[in-house]
C-alpha cells in the first residue's frame, strides 16, 4: 500500500514537474478608430487624366495590424527546447472574425521549430521574411499601416498609387519555408530562409496539355546584424522565383511576387507574378541618443522576367526617421524619404516618389493607448513606359490619416 501510495505520488511530481516546463501564451492586439484619406492618381495610359477618390469611416488596424496569436514552447532538457507560433489576423469592423474578402482565417505566421541553447534555432512553416525581420526594429513607425512610409509602404482604407500599397516595398511572408537563426556572438546574429514548393502540375492552354503550374516557386534570404552599445545595424537580401511554363506572355510576367495585394506571400497561387525572379536587399541602422532613437533605412526591389531579362519594373527608396518620449506618456515619431520606379521601355523610363508620415501614442497604460497618425506619399510626373500591365501611375497623391485606440494583450 506504501509502495503505490509513493509511486502515485511521485507520479504526480514528474507530471507536475513536466507540465513547468511546458508553457503556451496567448497574446493578440485589437486596433480600431477613425481614419481618413484621399487619393488622386493618373496613368500613362489614361493620357493624364486623374481621378480621385475620398474615404472617411470608423476602421481597423491603422497603426497595427489586429491579431490572435498562441507561443508555446518546451524544454526538453541539455538546453534543448521546441516551439510554435501560431498567429492568424483580426478584423474587429467586420462581419467576418478573419475579413469579409478571407475564406477563414487569415494566417499571418504559422511555424514549428527547435531551438538549441549555445547554437541557434530552427523552424518549418509559414514565416516572416529577413527583410520584415529587419525592417521591424529599424522602422520608425513600427511598420504601421498608414501612407507616408516609403519603406513599409502601406495605405489603410485609401486606394494605392504604387508607392503606398502593402508589399509593394519588399515581401513580408513566405510559405513553405525552413529558417534558422543564430544565437548572438559578439554582438553579431545570423539568420536566413529557404522556401521550396516545386510542385508540378498539368494545365490546359489554348487546347494543349503543358506540363507546369503556378506551384513552381523557391527562394531564399539571408540576414546579419550587430549591436555595440547603442548602435544597431542590419542587412538583409533575399531573392524569391516564381516559375510557370504554362505562361509565356513576356509583357504581363514583371509584376510584384505577391499572392494578393494584401499578404505579400510566395509561393503565388492567386495567378499573378508569374515567371519573376525578384530580388530585394534592405540595409539600416538605429541609433539611441536616450531622450530619441534615430533611424537610416535604404530599400531596393527588381522584379524580372524569367523568360526576358529585358522585362523589369525596379523600386527603391531611402528614408531617415527619429522616435521618442516627448513626456513620460506622449511617445512622438516622424519619418521622410525619397525613392524611385525604373521600368523596362525606352530609354528605362522612371517615376520619383517621395513621403512623409507622423505620429503619435499617449500611454494609458502599458498596454493600452490612444494614436493620431498622419502621412502623405506622392508620385512625380515621370515618363513611365505604357506598354505594360504593370505601368507605373504617374502624377500621383496620397494623404491617409487615422485616430484610434490600440489594445495589447
Amino acid at each position: 500500500m506504501k509502495k503505490l501510495a509513493l509511486s502515485a505520488i511521485a507520479s504526480l511530481a514528474v507530471s507536475g514537474v513536466a507540465h513547468a516546463q511546458s508553457s503556451v501564451t496567448v497574446y493578440g492586439i485589437l486596433d480600431a478608430g477613425y481614419v481618413g484619406g484621399n487619393v488622386r492618381a493618373a496613368t500613362v495610359a489614361s493620357n493624364g487624366a486623374q481621378s480621385k477618390s475620398t474615404v472617411s469611416l470608423f476602421g481597423q488596424s491603422a497603426e497595427s495590424s489586429s491579431r490572435l496569436g498562441f507561443k508555446g514552447a518546451e524544454d526538453l532538457g541539455n538546453g534543448t527546447s521546441a516551439f510554435f507560433t501560431v498567429e492568424v489576423q483580426l478584423y474587429p469592423q467586420d462581419s467576418q472574425v478573419s475579413g469579409n474578402a478571407n475564406n477563414g482565417f487569415f494566417n499571418r505566421q504559422t511555424f514549428l521549430g527547435l531551438r538549441k541553447n549555445g547554437l541557434g534555432e530552427g523552424a518549418v512553416g509559414l514565416q516572416y521574411t529577413p527583410i520584415f525581420k529587419a525592417a521591424l526594429v529599424t522602422d520608425p513607425g513600427n511598420l504601421n499601416n498608414i501612407t507616408g512610409n516609403l519603406i513599409y509602404a502601406s495605405t489603410q482604407g485609401v486606394g494605392s498609387a504604387s508607392a503606398g500599397s502593402t508589399a509593394i516595398g519588399f515581401t513580408a511572408r513566405t510559405a513553405n519555408t525552413l529558417s534558422f537563426k543564430t544565437d548572438n556572438f559578439f554582438g553579431f546574429t545570423a539568420s536566413g530562409i529557404y522556401a521550396l514548393n516545386n510542385k508540378n502540375q498539368t494545365e490546359t492552354t489554348s487546347g494543349s496539355s503543358v506540363t507546369g503550374g503556378n506551384v513552381n516557386a523557391n527562394g531564399w534570404g539571408l540576414a546579419a546584424d550587430y549591436t555595440y552599445k547603442n548602435l544597431y545595424i542590419t542587412a538583409a537580401y533575399q531573392a524569391l522565383k516564381q516559375q510557370t511554363s504554362a505562361v509565356t506572355s513576356i509583357t504581363d510576367s514583371a509584376a510584384w511576387t505577391n499572392s494578393t495585394a494584401n499578404t505579400g506571400t510566395l509561393p503565388n497561387t492567386a495567378g499573378n507574378a508569374l515567371n519573376v525572379q525578384d530580388n530585394q536587399f534592405y540595409v539600416a541602422g538605429t541609433y539611441d541618443f536616450g531622450f530619441l532613437k534615430a533611424y537610416a533605412q535604404y530599400l531596393t526591389r527588381k522584379a524580372t522576367s524569367t523568360l526576358s531579362s529585358s522585362y523589369y519594373l525596379g523600386r527603391s527608396a531611402e528614408q531617415l526617421g527619429v522616435r521618442g518620449f516627448i513626456t513620460p506618456t506622449i511617445e512622438g515619431w516622424a519619418s521622410a524619404g525619397l525613392g524611385r520606379y525604373t521600368e523596362m521601355g525606352p530609354g528605362s523610363p522612371t517615376a520619383n516618389f517621395n513621403g512623409f508620415q507622423l505620429g503619435s501614442n499617449y500611454w494609458l497604460s502599458k498596454r493600452t493607448n490612444l494614436y493620431a497618425i498622419y502621412g502623405q506619399t506622392i508620385v512625380s510626373t515621370g515618363n513611365a513606359y505604357a506598354g505594360t500591365a504593370t505601368s507605373v501611375p504617374v502624377n500621383a497623391a496620397i494623404s491617409n490619416y487615422a485616430v484610434g485606440v490600440r489594445h495589447t494583450f
